[in-house]
């Protein structure tokens, strides 16, 4: 009798999966700036729509047509899709601590429509690697795909793979205000959540501060600021006064920060505005400071008593740390990359938010980061270095193969 060949050494796995990875690092790449060069604007519902459109096109063109896809409307924001694709491995099913892997990534960008026009691509850089640049590119159509291709070569590898779910939004950088919902009840039928958000210069991201976006209403008297200005109460001037003192509730050595970002008021330069808004972004690393800084705003008074302020406690995202379920996850990936040849994979804690923020509130496992290397989110020039492109898919990819089988906790 013929014996079975004894399995593949993870170590000898690992190096044909980052082999292959390296070989197809081009094709990634190209997949990546096509991405990019369809403008997915957050305010832009035609421009996210075909954004969309070319995403799921894509993901079909690398895995074939989902087990099961659906559509959310979006309403005013981005439509949020989902793409199953069943797997191989054993384990598989809700409950058992893996076999169903949720993958989550933004397609909306912060960059308005028309922002591509003019764009270096290719820029120099001080240390001699390539970057690639591109509005979105950062954060986070690497990600997207990377993503698509991980599971391409986990599957590709002849092991195990997990059921994966892919889910898109393109309303994260307002806050996930429809795809909230989606993500939390998609994060509670899977086993672990991979969020593919970039990286923090190659690290992964186990603890995030949780955001609020208040929005703030002055109003006051309108009058002639020529003829009867002392019968006018300035929302502006009131809503001066209160964003300078919001500004002095922000406690940096706590982690909170207090940025006002949007001011809006008035409706002619000769008359005493009546009324004024503005927008604030508030982020805290604990439930204590995000109670802490509700009750000082509130206290805070303005010098006219004539004007009334109203604020909108919206917070968006709770804090997240390394939760119990998320720490044997952060193992797994750490054995991954060893594996594959890195020396170490480090996590941080980052002030930004993601759509990690709420999984993690969920108390489920967890993952965020698990995207892009390079620098710039949000900025002009957001870049990437492409030559790490194929580490970071094949380290997705060693994860899900891994997730094929029961997560030890």
């Amino acid at each position: 009798m013929t014996e079975s060949p004894a399995p593949a050494p993870a170590a000898s796995a690992a190096s044909v999966l980052t082999a292959r990875a390296q070989e197809v690092s081009s094709r990634i790449v190209d997949d990546i700036l096509t991405l990019v060069r369809q403008e997915t604007s957050s305010y832009d519902l035609p421009g996210l729509a075909t954004g969309l459109d070319l995403l799921r096109e894509l993901t079909v063109q690398r895995l074939g047509r989902p087990d099961h896809e659906h559509r959310y409307p979006g309403g005013e924001c981005g439509d949020t899709l989902t793409l199953t694709y069943a797997g191989t491995g054993t384990g598989a099913g809700a409950g058992t601590g893996a076999g169903h892997v949720l993958l989550v990534g933004h397609y909306d960008t912060v960059w308005p429509t028309g922002t591509l026009a003019g764009w270096e691509q290719l820029r120099p850089s001080d240390d001699g690697r390539d970057r690639l640049s591109g509005p979105g590119i950062f954060d986070m159509k690497t990600g997207l795909a990377q993503g698509i291709w991980a599971l391409k070569l986990a599957r590709e590898s002849g092991g195990p793979v997990p059921t994966v779910t892919f889910l898109f939004n393109g309303d994260e950088e307002i806050g996930s205000l429809s795809s909230r919902p989606v993500i939390e009840e998609a994060a509670q039928k899977a086993d672990v959540t991979l969020v593919l958000e970039p990286t923090a210069h190659g690290a992964v991201k186990t603890a995030r501060k949780g955001t609020g976006i208040f929005q703030v209403t002055a109003t006051g008297v309108e009058a002639h600021a020529g003829l009867a200005p002392q019968d006018g109460a300035s929302a502006i001037t009131a809503l001066s006064e209160f964003v300078v003192a919001a500004a002095k509730v922000a406690a940096p050595d706590r982690g909170t920060t207090i940025n006002t970002g949007l001011f809006r008021g008035g409706s002619a330069i000769n008359v005493v505005a009546g009324q004024a808004t503005a927008g604030v972004d508030i982020r805290v690393s604990s439930e204590a400071e995000q109670a802490r800084v509700d009750e000082e705003l509130d206290a805070i008074k303005v010098s006219d008593p004539r004007v009334r302020i109203d604020i909108d406690h919206a917070w968006n995202r709770p804090p997240m740390t390394l939760n119990a379920a998320s720490a044997p996850l952060l193992a797994l990936a750490r054995e991954v990359a060893l594996d594959q040849g890195r020396a170490s994979l480090p996590d941080t804690a980052v002030g930004g938010a993601s759509d990690a923020n709420f999984v993690a509130a969920l108390g489920l496992p967890v993952l965020c980061g698990m995207g892009a290397v390079g620098d710039g989110a949000h900025a002009q020039g957001e870049f990437i270095y492409p030559d790490t492109v194929p580490a970071q898919t094949a380290l997705v990819a060693g994860v899900l193969g891994r997730l094929a089988r029961p997560l030890r906790g």
